[in-house]
This record gives C-alpha cells, sequence and structure tokens, in this order.
C-alpha cells in the first residue's frame, strides 16, 4: 500500500490518516483546555490594567495560590465544593492585602514603578509559597471523576470540558456583572473616564480595591481548575502569568473578549507545537508571538489603530 509522508509522519490511506486527523484533535482539545486556564487570568490582566493602569505581574500568583491553598483544603478531608470556595475566598483577601498594602501607597508612581511593585509582590508570593507546601507538587481530585467522552475518537476528559465551561460561564458573568450592576458599571466609568466617575461621587481607590480583590478571586478558579490536570507547584505562578499576559497582549490590554481569544489560541499553538514539534520550542514559540505582536501591532489584533479602548 502506497505510503505518504507529511512532517516525517508515514501516512497510509485510510485508517492511519484518520488516526493522524484524531492525533492532531487531540492536541486541539489539549490545547482549549490550557488556553481556557490562560483566558480566565488573562481577563485579570485585563480588568486590572483598564481600570487601574497597572500592569499587574503578580496575577499568575494568584492561580498558584488558589490551587495550593485548595491542596490543603482537600487533604483535610473537606468536600470540593467548600474546598473550592474557601481557596478562592483567601486568595481574594489576599489580593485585596496586595492592593491596599503594595499598589495604593504607590499609586501617584509612574507606570513602571507599579510593575516593579508588580513584580517584587510575586516573587514575595512564591518564596512564602515555598516555605509552606514546599517544592513538590500537589495534587486536587477533578471536578467530575467520570470517564472521558469519545467523540470522533478523541478523548475529551471531564475535567477538560470543566476548564472550558468555566472559562465560557465567567466570560458571561463579568459581561453581566459589568453592564447589568451598579458596582460593574462604576468600574466601567473609572475605566472611561477616572476624572468623570470622581465628580459622580464615585471613588477610583475603591473601584480599584473592589478590582483587583475580583481578578484574584478569578486567577484562583482558574488555577484551581488547572490542578487536577497539572498539579500545584509553588512556581506554577510564574509561567501562567506570563503565558495570560501574551493572550491579554494579542487583545491590546483592553479587550476582555480578544484577551480569551488570545488564550485559547496561545494554548492551541502550545499544544500542536509541542505534539508535532518537540514540547522544548512551546514556551519560546509562545514569546516569539508575544514579540511579534509587540513590535508588529501593538494595539493587539483585534485592537484599534487610535488607541482607544476597545
Amino acid at each position: 500500500m502506497a505510503e505518504y509522508y507529511y512532517s516525517a509522519i508515514p501516512f497510509k490511506k485510510g485508517t492511519v490518516m484518520m488516526e493522524y486527523v484524531s492525533f492532531l484533535l487531540q492536541l486541539v482539545v489539549g490545547g482549549l483546555t490550557i488556553g481556557s486556564i490562560y483566558a480566565l487570568i488573562a481577563i485579570g490582566f485585563v480588568i486590572i490594567y483598564n481600570v487601574t493602569g497597572v500592569l499587574n505581574l503578580a496575577q499568575g500568583e494568584f492561580a498558584m495560590i488558589g490551587a495550593l491553598v485548595a491542596t490543603s483544603f482537600a487533604g483535610l478531608g473537606m468536600p470540593l465544593i467548600l474546598t473550592i470556595i474557601l481557596a478562592t475566598l483567601i486568595t481574594v483577601s489576599i489580593g485585596a492585602c496586595f492592593e491596599r498594602l503594595c499598589l495604593y501607597p504607590a499609586r501617584t508612581a509612574s507606570p513602571l514603578t507599579l510593575v516593579v511593585i508588580s513584580i517584587g509582590a510575586a516573587i514575595v508570593m512564591r518564596g512564602v509559597a515555598l516555605l509552606i507546601w514546599g517544592s513538590d507538587p500537589h495534587s486536587l481530585p477533578p471536578l467530575d471523576e467520570g470517564s472521558p467522552f469519545l467523540v470522533l475518537n478523541v478523548a475529551i476528559t471531564r475535567q477538560s470540558l470543566w476548564a472550558v465551561i468555566s472559562c465560557i460561564i465567567m466570560v458571561i458573568l463579568m459581561h453581566l456583572f459589568f453592564n447589568r450592576t451598579y458596582l460593574g458599571r462604576s468600574l466601567r466609568a473609572c475605566v472611561i473616564n477616572r476624572f468623570a466617575a470622581r465628580i459622580m461621587g464615585i471613588s477610583p481607590s475603591k473601584m480599584s480595591f473592589y478590582t483587583v480583590s475580583i481578578c484574584a478571586g478569578l486567577g484562583a478558579l482558574a488555577g484551581i481548575i488547572i490542578t487536577p490536570i497539572t498539579g500545584a507547584t509553588y512556581e506554577m505562578g510564574l509561567m501562567l502569568g506570563l503565558k495570560a499576559f501574551v493572550a491579554a497582549a494579542i487583545g491590546g490590554l483592553t479587550n476582555a473578549p480578544a484577551a480569551v481569544v488570545g488564550g485559547l489560541l496561545i494554548g492551541v499553538i502550545e499544544s500542536l507545537s509541542s505534539g508535532l514539534i518537540s514540547s522544548g520550542y512551546k514556551d519560546a514559540i509562545s514569546f516569539f508571538i508575544l514579540i511579534l505582536v509587540l513590535v508588529f501591532l501593538p494595539n493587539g489584533i483585534f485592537g484599534k489603530k487610535s488607541g482607544q479602548r476597545v
């Protein structure tokens, strides 16, 4: 039987070709799973940047804290739902402390100073996490322990579905929050015009506090969702945060839906590059995409050239 070659992989008519297609689809499914986590963290990047003007590079550490705290509660035998709620609330509290103790006192400083402060806070969080949880990976039981679904000969785990569904739900909830609630509209007012919002009685400093706290909880949920798949370590937040920043940059740091698309895109590209080339190249490819975006499309792929926020 005749053989065909693509990327040094032999093909045969029929079964082998279908197996390769299934392999590609499996990579895409895996990419959408991790991409959903990048998207959740990227939403936090975008919201904080729009409301406060701060590029919070400690956003990935909130995912790490939420994940590790959840593993500790799960180790005590707590129900999974209670574990998720408590871990998220604790991370929200840490985010609130981070905003009041680190960002608020330096609110009049330059953007570069605030970035350096967020980097320093991230280093401190990782150091404390290393002292408390050590360097060994920690696990968390899956949200649903049922058997995977088989679609077109592609195995889709229930945890992967939870990751994608959680991303969709959070995007919908964020949309409703910013458009249907008083607090959400107040935050949007600070985004559009901070001076006018202050005249209308809206305190930008309070909005900054609420924003960082909410986004810390969002990052915690992302970390908890990915832990049953990859495990949790004290250093997981660094790479999650960097990849989420790439996703946010694709949207120009001003467009949350575009950041979601960017997160999914980065996840799929990473998965395909790992499966078709080598896992050692996936990080380099992601950051190469970031360089291309920053050099040729500084407003993001979906941003407006005028620089106005979308």
